[in-house]
């Protein structure tokens, strides 16, 4: 990292800048210090020999805006029916041709014209004399806010690029959903979904993109620019990451015509996304039963299907809490009914899913029919009511154009529609679709034109945010969406994020395979690029994300691919489980290769799924506090390794996950960082601060605990989170939250772990053994159930309050005892030790 020199002394007046970003200071001979932002242990700086703009922690500089850093992008003329697109101009390609005239030009002249001890603002003088202001404020320590607006004066400005210069050695995570690696160093990132012909899906799978990159010395650079753009992170330079935007074209009204972008910094990378969420708002959190694994089909047949479904998935004892339809339901794409003759009674339905304790949700799109005779009133009242944009690109949906939510009638229209199944006890959607509004293609635009006056420029992402904001609005705070797009912003509105069309394999992102009938495709990707994706968007502000489980492209998916990937889903945030073939686990196929034995492994995952939600419930409410998603790459979380591995993470604080990706690997190499880590399925111990080759046979995830980690769970028999009117059939946490379980690592410092309710385990080793506390929280007070694995040989003794526990011979034994304790040789030696509700201190020789 780059350490400060003291700054030179900076003048209130003009500094001569040179090309190279050298200059020299002219004024009185008694100067001013350098004006400085303060906040904390952050600074930014501005310096005049060089002239530079820096963020920094302490004397570390963490990104340097010099002269050449703040670049207008200026052409002869702004041609309105071209497409001024910095991914196709960076990538130099030979289908792409730059607007006439184009040249970048850098600073040459800066006069601090304002300084206060919180802003500052400094007019530029760039190459050919063209002018812009550049402004500073400090808003909270940490956090700054920038703005960079050229003049209306001189040639026009059709791009403007940030080019700051980074650590050469550092990784960088955010920038949204990408499949190929979470690491962005040496990758060109489009910020919009662009056309390409080269992969299976015929676009660059830049679903959610977020102009938001996290360098992992703990700074952030958000651009908060709807505009089209492109992220060039390290690709001329080690030490170089590029920031390009297209700024012509109509804004949303209000907005001004400058670039504005965010400088953040923090101790630790992970912290960096809290500041990026204090600027565009906290996520939704999905409704508390949407953490619980979810079952769908991709056609439903009929109503007799979906309640054979759930009769199936409760008497195979298979841990589900929700239940989402697919198309076709309706009578026709969006008629808001149900077909009758498929679902002849479908407030029956619902009634049997409540009762069996399912949550529901239905598959949605924002079009009305063209073709079907049963949308046409519907699509009358539409046009009549100027509904549908002003002017359309092209469609690349089966339906018809979208409704133009920019409308304020078209949008309290379109809410009151949805309302008839939120009514009707929907509690979800999986928002599908919603893409057609792109920005062009072959250097071309593909215009389109909506009732707030903007275009396809900008409403390629802002279309999303109408689109998600108008069903949640409806759902409250128990509902969830699951949506295909998204933006900077949209985290307000939408729950989880769901990736699209995988493939049903455990192919890499662009890989080249070949199909079942011989044809050969590059492939969007299966679990491996599953992975990569719901890393890539936890830091960028999304941390709730579900793939189909299984995938959906090429199904049905194999018994390998399947196992694999519910092994990997169950440590996710969410579990949603459902292929393109309709593949369910208790239904093998010759096509599948499903069996028994995948069948118990399924149900094994699902269970420890459900059961970790107080685990994964509690960093929920965290991020609220901390900005930290639940799902964390381990080079970010742990960039003192100095490995930044692709499908590796942390689940919270206290499991390492290395989900296995690999067709017929039965061993992992694992990088694990300092500390102890226990094998949550076999109790074997391996050191940190090193790698290690582990066994990884078909059914078992590598998953490790780490040293002084403690894991609340729920009760190991526990269905579903939803309410159910069948207690005796269905156990959910409804009727009660009964016994929690806590499953430890003891060892290392004391430790403790608060969940969401106020509720407190913790652990205290000493030289003798260990004391454990609990105490009860608001909803989790029936008791507690200490899982200490890798614990060894059975102690001499546990006591509570200086009295011995009974110490019953099997777990069974245990459980029949309000307050005991037993041992098993399982998992590297398993103490556990069972206390009821209240405050309790537990204390265990050795």
């Amino acid at each position: 990292m780059r350490r400060l020199s003291a700054p030179a002394p900076f003048v209130l007046g003009l500094l001569a800048v040179t090309a190279c970003g050298s200059e020299r200071a002219s004024g009185p001979e008694r100067q001013p210090s350098a004006p400085e932002l303060a906040g904390g242990d952050f600074t930014v700086r501005l310096t005049a020999e060089p002239f530079e703009v820096v963020l920094a922690r302490g004397d570390d500089a963490l990104l340097r805006f010099p002269a050449d850093a703040l670049l207008l992008g200026r052409v002869d003329a702004i041609d309105d029916s071209r497409l001024h697109d910095p991914y196709l101009l960076a990538g130099e390609s030979p289908l792409y041709a730059p607007p006439e005239g184009l040249r970048w030009l850098p600073v040459e002249a800066a006069e601090l014209v304002e300084s206060t001890p919180s802003s500052w603002r400094i007019a530029l003088t760039h190459a050919e004399a063209r002018r812009s202001e550049l402004s500073v404020a400090l808003e909270a320590p940490g956090r700054y806010a920038a703005r960079l607006a050229p003049a209306a004066e001189g040639a026009p400005i059709a791009f403007v690029k940030l080019a700051p210069r980074v650590d050469p050695t550092e990784a960088f995570y955010g920038l949204g959903e990408h499949f190929d690696t979470p690491n962005h160093r040496g990758k060109l990132r489009a910020m919009q979904l662009e056309l390409d012909g080269s992969i299976e899906s015929t676009n660059n799978e830049a679903h959610v993109p977020v102009p938001f990159l996290i360098g992992t010395q703990g700074w952030g650079l958000f651009v908060e620019s709807y505009y089209p753009g492109a992220f060039a992170v390290a690709t001329t330079a080690d030490d170089v990451v590029e920031a390009s935007f297209g700024t012509v074209g109509p804004l949303p009204a209000g907005a001004a015509e400058t670039l504005t972008f965010h400088l953040f910094a923090a101790d630790h990378p992970l912290d960096v996304t809290r500041h990026y969420y204090e600027v565009t708002g906290y996520p939704r959190l999905p409704g508390r039963w949407a953490l619980g694994p979810w079952i769908w089909r991709d056609e439903n047949d009929d109503q007799a299907q979906v309640e054979a479904d759930l009769d199936s998935i409760r008497d195979l004892d298979l841990a589900t809490t929700a239940y989402w339809i697919d198309r076709p339901y309706a009578t026709a794409v969006n008629t808001f009914d149900f077909e009758p003759t498929q679902f002849p009674d479908a407030d029956a339905m619902y009634a049997k899913m409540r009762a069996l304790g399912f949550r529901t949700a239905l598959w949605h799109t924002p079009y009305l029919d063209a073709e079907h005779s049963a949308t046409e009133a519907l699509r009358a009242e539409a046009e009549a009511g100027g509904y549908f944009p002003l002017e359309r690109g092209l469609l690349l949906n089966k339906w018809g154009e979208p409704i133009d939510l920019t409308n304020p009638a078209a949008y309290d229209w379109w809410q009151a529609l949805v309302k008839r199944y939120t009514d009707r006890g929907v509690a979800g959607f999986k928002l599908d679709y919603a893409e057609d509004v792109v920005i062009g293609g072959l250097g071309g635009r593909t215009p389109w034109r909506f009732a707030d006056g903007t275009d396809e420029r900008t409403m390629h992402a802002r279309y999303q945010l109408y689109y998600h904001r108008v069903y949640a609005e409806l759902l409250g705070d128990d509902g969830f969406l699951l949506c295909r797009g998204g933006t900077f912003g949209d985290q307000q509105s939408v729950s989880v994020i769901w990736p699209g069309d995988l493939d049903a394999d455990l192919s890499r992102h662009r890989e080249s395979r070949v199909d079942r009938d011989g044809s050969t495709y590059v492939a969007v990707g299966g679990l491996p690029a599953s992975i990569v994706a719901g890393l890539s968007l936890g830091p960028s502000g999304f941390p709730f994300y579900g793939s189909d489980t299984g995938g959906y492209r090429h199904s049905p998916p194999d018994k390998e691919t399947f196992t694999r990937w519910f092994e990997q889903t169950a440590l996710s945030s969410v579990m949603q489980v459902g292929t393109s073939s309709n593949d369910v686990a208790w239904e093998p196929t010759a096509e599948n290769g499903f069996d028994a034995e995948l069948l118990g492994w399924y149900r094994e995952y699902t269970r420890l799924h459900l059961r970790l939600w107080p685990y994964a419930w509690t960093y929920a409410t965290r991020i609220a506090e901390t900005g930290r998603p639940l799902q964390r790459p381990l080079g970010l979380a742990h960039p003192e390794l100095g490995v930044h591995p692709e499908h590796d993470y942390l689940f919270g604080d206290s499991l390492l996950v290395a989900p296995v990706v690999d067709r017929g690997a039965r061993e992992r190499q694992v990088v694990f960082p300092a500390g102890r880590w226990a094998h949550w399925f076999t109790g074997a111990v391996h050191a940190g601060d090193t790698h290690a080759t582990v066994p990884a046979p078909l059914g078992e995830l590598p998953l490790f605990l780490r040293e002084g980690g403690i894991v609340p769970m729920l009760r190991p028999t526990l269905d579903t989170l939803s309410p159910t009117t069948e207690p005796d059939r269905v156990d959910s946490y409804a009727t009660t939250p009964g016994l929690l379980y806590a499953r430890a690592f003891v060892g290392g410092a004391p430790s403790a772990f608060e969940l969401f309710d106020g509720a407190r385990l913790e652990q205290a080793p000493s030289a003798t053994g260990v004391t454990l506390r609990s105490t009860d929280g608001a909803e989790l007070r029936h008791g507690v159930v200490w899982e200490l694995i890798a614990f060894g040989a059975a102690p001499a003794e546990v006591a509570e309050g200086g009295a011995p526990l009974p110490r019953a011979g099997s777990v069974a034994e245990l459980e029949a005892l309000e307050r005991g304790w037993a041992h098993d040789p399982e998992l590297g030696g398993t103490l556990r030790v069972k206390l009821p509700p209240g405050e309790r201190v537990a204390t265990i020789t050795r």
